[in-house]
């Protein structure tokens, strides 16, 4: 199963430094934003990492119960678990 990281409503460079932790201590992470800056970032460093990459756009509802746009960054360390 994927460690999951809500970097949605936060600016760059907070969701990047907030997926490195998480692949630092996990092979599969997937990552949620909310804007495009943090989705191309996280995705620019996963790969330069050496990770595979998928990204979808979604619909998914926030704490408060309406669905915000966002993306879905699946991160997969090659080599790891």
């Amino acid at each position: 199963m994927a460690y999951r990281v809500d970097a949605r409503g936060l600016s760059c460079p907070q969701p990047v430094v907030m997926t490195k932790k998480a692949l630092d201590s996990c092979g599969d992470v997937q990552v949620l934003v909310d804007n495009a800056t943090a989705m191309e970032n996280v995705s620019r460093f996963a790969r330069h990492s050496g990770c595979d990459v998928d990204v979808e756009a979604s619909s998914e509802a926030g704490e408060d119960g309406e669905g915000c746009d966002c993306y879905i960054i699946r991160i997969h360390a090659k080599g790891r678990a």
